[in-house]
């Protein structure tokens, strides 16, 4: 029989620095907004008030991007730490961070330069770079001139001014478009500010929601002092239904055991067309558990095991509180988009109870009734026929998911010339619903004009006359009824004229 050791012996040690190729491997499961989302948490644990998020263009061309805050900054005895690869400070009891990769990890993703300028309250401005190019061969950090880091953290970019703070810089962005063609970055830009904000609304929907921080993106032409106008980040709370689905709900499910755990399990209204139930996807994609830590949230969605994804399940939603008890229960990835459970966690979820006895089948159930219920209601509604060119996509959407369409070609809405001041015309013939284009500049006031323009008042005349396009020909009541809207409208259209 082989002998067994219990521990292995040593005589020695010897120092292994890493590789200075691993700077070309930290980060890979990073997405454009995952990174972003790890810098804005160095900026949260800073007590920054505010971050601008700023995409710099040089003769046309995207070359920059900047995450600036107004935190409590980096004092030139941290600096270093804060550029070591690994380097772990320790962490509050309230901070984000947690592994020591964030700010490097998260930046060498997207770019191969890192440049770091921070200031600290009466301390002097410092600044380091990292350039992957070099670090391939050597671990040596760039020192950048005190003259240049003042000069950077002296400009006003609208932050509220603090006596300190930081500024993440990223230079030869992978991601960014190899062009100066203005209509291509354009779109480019506005994409990435879309994506990256709805992300961030929903990782940091409690953090903004409590006003402890604001977030903006705006774009800065490198030989301009005029930014674009601000952006804003908006919460998006995956929680924010106006009424719930189901009477008794949300309700708090405990784990049995030593370990304090948590479940709130809510049930949203069927049917919803709700920005923070869609989360831009599919409702089925977004049910499950809503891992928090810290008021960040870490995984949105996802039943870890617990229960078999499925469509019926859709309006359920868990928020997990992960505190000290939690945390030997799972584990966050290192780009914080991701929870790990461990065995112990699905033993939790079984003996988790409410108040009224109510475990998590009881739950799945109901929220499987509530549901079902909700697609009943909705065979009962009328089929329209669908809205097509003039109307937003957002409108196209919901009246996709909350009503059967007709099988007739799509109503649309245009502008044209009158030869008189009526308010709109009907065209059965071409499917159209014509409005006066006279009216068109007093309506929209300071607003562009555009195809998918004034959809509130679209949708409104919609609704009134889509039945009037079905069928073969019109009734005397319709004919009726549309000279009586006409009258009536080009009459409210003349009052908000003068």
């Amino acid at each position: 029989m082989a002998e067994w050791a219990a521990s292995v012996p040593t005589d020695g040690s010897v120092e292994l620095p890493p590789d200075p190729r691993t700077m070309e491997a930290i980060g890979r499961n990073h997405s454009f907004e995952t990174a972003l989302a790890d810098l804005v948490d160095n900026s949260v644990d800073a007590d920054a008030t505010h971050v601008l998020i700023r995409f710099v263009r040089d003769q046309g061309r995207l070359c920059s991007l900047y995450v600036v805050d107004n935190g409590h900054g980096i004092g030139p005895e941290r600096i270093d730490e804060a550029m070591t690869v690994g380097g772990r400070r320790a962490y509050g009891e309230a901070d984000l961070g947690w592994f020591g990769l964030g700010l490097k990890a998260a930046s060498f993703s997207q770019a191969n330069q890192l440049t770091l300028l921070s200031r600290a309250k009466e301390a002097p401005a410092v600044g380091r770079r990292w350039r992957i190019d070099d670090a391939k061969t050597r671990f040596l950090c760039d020192t950048v001139p005190e003259s240049f880091a003042e000069h950077e953290l002296e400009q006003d970019r609208g932050l509220p001014d603090t006596g300190s703070g930081t500024i993440v810089r990223w230079d030869q962005v992978g991601g960014f478009p190899a062009t100066d063609n203005e209509s291509h970055v354009e779109r480019f830009v506005s994409q990435k500010v879309v994506d990256a904000s709805n992300h961030l609304g929903l990782v940091f929907h409690r953090i903004i929601e409590s006003g402890r921080v604001t977030i903006v993106f705006d774009v800065q032409d490198a030989r301009s002092t005029s930014p674009s106008s601000p952006i804003e980040v908006e919460s998006i709370n995956p929680f924010d239904y106006h009424r719930t689905g189901a009477t008794g709900f949300p309700k708090d499910l405990k784990a049995a055991g030593d370990r304090s755990l948590t479940f709130r399990c809510h049930i949203w209204p069927p049917r919803s067309t709700a920005r923070q139930f869609k989360l831009g996807g599919r409702p089925a994609d977004h049910q499950g558990m809503y891992f928090y830590r810290r008021d960040r949230l870490l995984q949105p969605g996802g039943w870890e095991g617990v229960h078999a994804p499925h469509p019926k399940l859709q309006l359920a939603r868990v928020e997990v509180e992960i505190d000290r008890d939690a945390e030997a229960l799972l584990r966050m990835n290192p780009e914080k988009s991701r929870v790990q459970v461990r065995p112990e966690f699905s033993h939790a979820c079984e003996s988790a109870r409410a108040e009224d006895g109510t475990s998590f089948s009881d739950y799945f159930a109901q929220a499987v009734r509530v549901y079902e219920a909700g697609n009943k209601r909705r065979k009962t509604r009328k089929p329209m026929i669908r809205p097509g060119r003039g109307f937003s996509p957002g409108l196209r959407d919901t009246i996709d998911a909350e009503i059967e369409a007709l099988g007739a070609d799509p109503v649309d809405i245009r502008w044209r010339d009158f030869d008189d001041d009526r308010f709109f015309d009907i065209d059965r013939t071409e499917q159209t619903i014509w409005l006066n284009k006279r009216y068109r500049k007093m309506l929209l006031g300071d607003r562009h004009a555009g195809l998918n323009d004034l959809p509130l008042l679209k949708t409104m005349i919609y609704l009134l006359m889509e039945d009037v396009f079905q069928g073969d020909y019109l009734g005397s009541r319709d004919k009726d009824n549309i000279e009586l809207w006409k009258s009536l409208l080009t009459t409210a259209v003349r009052a908000e004229r003068r």
